[in-house]
């Protein structure tokens, strides 16, 4: 099977301390490095500011050292991924890893019973519809 076709382990790290790592903070973090700014990583990503930044301080909050240094209207740039940051990206993408491949026997078999005439916007519709 082809990426597409196959399914994929993703990972939601829930910490004692009640902080988070996810899908949603490696794809920020992401953004950050290559915009080097919390602002050009929400329009890149299409998310408010306020939402990037509110992720960007849990995160900072979440560890002794910082994930991002943000430099205040620093031209050229307002923000960047620590040595901590990298290095917990790194470490979360091993966790995913290893999960998948611990995973991939089990979710091969599940694929296997996949309905592939399943429309997913159908199921958006239906939990908006539950929701009303």
């Amino acid at each position: 099977m082809d990426g597409q076709n196959s399914a994929r382990v993703t990972v939601e790290i829930n910490f004692p301390n009640g902080g988070t790592f996810g899908r949603e903070e490696i794809e920020l973090v992401n953004a950050i490095r290559t915009q080097r700014s919390i602002i050009g990583a929400s329009r890149a990503l299409g998310l408010s500011y306020r939402k990037c930044w509110l992720i960007v301080d849990a995160l900072n909050r979440t560890f002794e050292s910082p994930v991002v240094a943000t430099y205040p209207g620093r031209r050229g740039g307002g923000a960047e991924i620590t040595a901590f940051g990298e290095r917990l990206v790194a470490l979360y993408l091993s966790i995913e890893r290893h999960a998948g491949t611990a995973a991939k026997k089990s979710l091969d078999e599940i694929t296997a019973s996949l309905d592939w005439s399943f429309d997913p916007k159908a199921r958006s519709a239906v939990a908006e519809r539950d929701l009303a």
